[in-house]
This record gives structure tokens, sequence and C-alpha cells, in this order.
């Protein structure tokens, strides 16, 4: 009888348990691969503006002073990475990982890497929000660090 308080809680333990299968992302999701693959090649070709069309619009980044829109992350990137016209080093990404939100919603996170040109090699995790558009998938947010 002394067992039946500890038996109890491990029945209510073991039925709360989600046995829900993890969602999988869209079908589409795939292609949200190569908007960012294409971002890349924008950028390593020195296209800032074709690495800016992979974000909405509405577009928000957190940068270690806050939040901010579009227009401040090309002010951003132009200032930091492309000061001659050209991108300072080769971007790259990997490691994408999609996990589902809702609708049309996901998270993506992945790894940057940037280098080349002499300079020390910089990588890092990001993870963006991500939006199916009637004109493709968009990042809404970004977070990378």
């Amino acid at each position: 009888m002394k067992n039946i308080p500890l038996l109890l809680a491990i029945v209510l333990i073991a039925a709360c348990r989600d046995t829900t299968p993890a969602a999988t992302p869209p079908p589409s999701a795939s292609r949200l691969i190569d908007v960012m693959q294409k971002s890349a090649e924008d950028w390593n070709k020195g296209n800032l503006a074709g690495f800016m069309d992979s974000y909405d619009d509405s577009a928000t980044m957190m940068s270690r002073h806050g939040l901010i829109g579009k227009d401040s992350m090309m002010a951003h990137y132009q200032e930091a990475y492309f000061k001659t016209g050209a991108a300072r080093q080769r971007l790259s990404f990997d490691a994408f990982h999609i996990q589902p939100l809702a609708g049309d919603y996901v998270l993506l996170t992945g790894r940057f890497t940037l280098n080349g040109n002499n300079l020390p090699t910089l990588s890092g995790w990001f993870s963006l929000v991500c939006v199916r558009r009637g004109n493709g998938w968009k990042i809404l947010h970004d977070h990378t660090s």
C-alpha cells in the first residue's frame, strides 16, 4: 500500500506524455534551402540587393543594438561587409534544420561561414522565422550569432 502514491504518480506522468508524432516540414520547405543557397551566391557575386531579396519587406533582425528593420539590415551589411562594393568574404550556409511552426511558417536554423580574402574565418549559428508567400519563401526574422 505504501507504493500506491508512487505508482499513481508514474501512471499519471506516463499518461501526460506527448505521444503525437513530430510535425514534418511542408514539402515546399526544401525550396527554402534553395533560397538560402541563392542568397549566398548573390552575396558572393557582390549583389547585396539580391542577397536581401530573401528577406520579406517587413523583416526584422535582432542586432547587438536591438531589433532593426530591413533597411537598417541592408545599411549594416553595406557598411560592415560591402564597403568596397564587393563582399569582403565568401558566405556559405550549412547544417540546415527546418522546424514547422504553423501554417506557412517555419523555423530554419543552421550555420553560416564567412571566409577568404586573408581575413579570419567567421562562423556562427542562425535562426530564421520564415513564411511562404505567393512569391516564395521569405525571411521574417533573423537572429544570427
